[in-house]
């Protein structure tokens, strides 16, 4: 039971907020699955989960077609598999999904002299700020426009031009109705809220749609018969403050009336924190790689929280004596920096991938950050620890700029077998070409050999070890060999 507050609740006074809806919110459409659509044309209108493939292993992303199937994001994957026993299951490609991320954002930079990245596939941009400096020390030269909707339109025309992904994007005069407004017209949509519609777009929203507000929040906010926006706004600020605190109180009553005054913030993009540690010697049996994981998370958070920021997905990195790289990860329901669920949630991911070989280093790195953390009661709502498991990786670095599983991806030329490869993968036939993995077999790889310059291409079933197939790098959105951002 909640300590009522004490003494009177402090009315909050109303920000004064623009007068046109020139905050901008953009969202890529599906994100991995549509990267993986693009670059596997045999997939495209198909269903596609992207994820762990293993037993346990958990839906980061889903293509429209999967979830016309009822599959959602972070679903366990044997629930999605059973759902949708069509859908090509992929293991994500993290390479390949920040080379497209960083056309995104700098599509949006052309734009706005003020973007503020929230994630790999989503930003802010205020196209009414004035010139800021750049990184030479010169003022960014991007005049506001007087065509909002024209400019939001070029935004989503030049993304698609460079590198074929559909965004959605929403616009109000706050980031909390903009964010609101790409959710409403989604998937690759437009959506425009000028403050004189801003209430009747806002109210009949279930509050569940409300930034932050998660399942036991909306739950208690149930029994008080708050049900819309159009409900939440009618609550007494002292009703909503005995209910959920203080805090959380007050921001209820803000967002039920769109107060949201936050600036878009210019800030370098930082895609993840963590830290590594390789041993001087071999670290040898499950206990005590667990120990040796225990000893590597306090850096890792220290970085986090000195970052600010909430994480949602926590990767775990583990280097085997024979230079074979290991990633797996949990993906939390909600970002947050509480330290025991994150903890929880590394010990799980390095559960999952059942080291038995000696480990010369291990890594813990936090992606999937967010400024916003889940706003929930203070005694529910602890996070289950479910999170998108991955197959193995021959990747000597980290997935930076994770939100969800780390892919596999080669570094320098590194021989595919059923050991190390996992659909989804990109691999490389001297006589075929380039291609990306379908199945594995323990004596077998299907390989269907296409890219999305090619088109659509044959399948082939490969015996291995015979056949060279070598592990390759993903490609960029021109084509090009994808850098993993550092």
């Amino acid at each position: 039971m909640r300590t009522p507050a004490v003494g009177p609740v402090p009315v909050p006074v109303a920000p004064r907020l623009r007068d046109r809806p020139s905050i901008l919110h953009m969202d890529a459409d599906a994100f991995f699955a549509s990267v993986e659509q693009l670059q596997k044309p045999s997939l495209a209108g198909k269903p596609v989960l992207v994820g762990g493939v293993g037993g346990r292993g958990v839906v980061a992303a889903a293509s429209y077609e999967a979830r016309a199937y009822g599959v959602r994001s972070a679903m366990p994957m044997a629930r999605a598999r059973r759902l949708c026993p069509t859908a090509a299951v992929l293991v994500p490609r993290f390479d390949a999904y920040s080379a497209f991320s960083a056309v995104l954002m700098g599509v949006l930079r052309e734009h706005a002299t003020r973007v503020q990245p929230l994630s790999i596939d989503e930003a802010f941009a205020d196209l009414d700020a004035g010139p800021v400096e750049g990184e030479d020390g010169a003022p960014a030269l991007v005049r506001p426009p007087v065509d909002l909707r024209a400019t939001a339109e070029h935004v989503r025309a030049e993304v698609a031009r460079r590198c074929g992904l559909p965004v959605t994007i929403g616009m109000a005069r706050s980031k909390l109705v903009a964010k609101l407004a790409s959710d409403a017209a989604k998937p690759a949509g437009l959506l425009v809220v000028p403050p004189e519609d801003e209430d009747g777009f806002l109210l009949p929203l279930p509050v569940r749609a409300l930034w932050g507000v998660g399942p036991a929040t909306a739950a208690a906010l149930d029994r008080v018969g708050v049900r819309t926006v159009a409900d939440l706004r009618a609550q007494r600020l002292d009703v909503l403050v005995e209910l959920t605190g203080q805090a959380q109180g007050t921001l209820l009553h803000a967002m039920a009336r769109g107060w949201d005054d936050r600036p878009v913030e210019v800030t370098r993009e930082v895609k993840s924190v963590g830290a590594e540690r390789t041993f001087a010697a071999d670290v040898v049996g499950r206990a005590e790689v667990r120990g040796a994981l225990e000893r590597v998370l306090p850096a890792a958070l220290g970085r986090l929280h000195r970052s600010g920021a909430a994480a949602r997905t926590v990767v775990v990195k583990v280097r085997l004596a024979d230079f074979t790289t290991l990633t797996r990860s949990t993906t939390l329901p909600h970002p947050t920096s509480d330290e025991g669920p994150l903890r929880t949630a590394a010990l799980a991911a390095l559960e999952a991938a059942e080291v038995a070989a000696p480990v010369r280093l291990l890594g813990v790195s936090f992606h999937g950050l967010s400024e916003h953390a889940q706003l929930t009661l203070a005694l529910d709502e602890e996070p289950t620890g479910e999170g998108a498991t991955t197959g193995m990786s021959s990747d000597d670095e980290e997935p930076d700029g994770a939100d969800e599983a780390s892919a596999p991806t080669a570094d320098g030329p590194v021989l595919a077998t059923p050991h190390n490869t996992s659909p989804g993968m990109d691999v490389e036939h001297p006589e075929h070409g380039r291609g990306w993995v379908v199945a594995v077999r323990p004596r077998h790889i299907a390989v269907r050999f296409e890219t999305a310059a090619t088109g659509r291409g044959p399948q082939r079933v490969l015996p291995v070890p015979d056949e060279p197939l070598w592990l390759v790098g993903a490609l960029g959105p021109d084509g090009q060999p994808a850098q993993q951002a550092r």
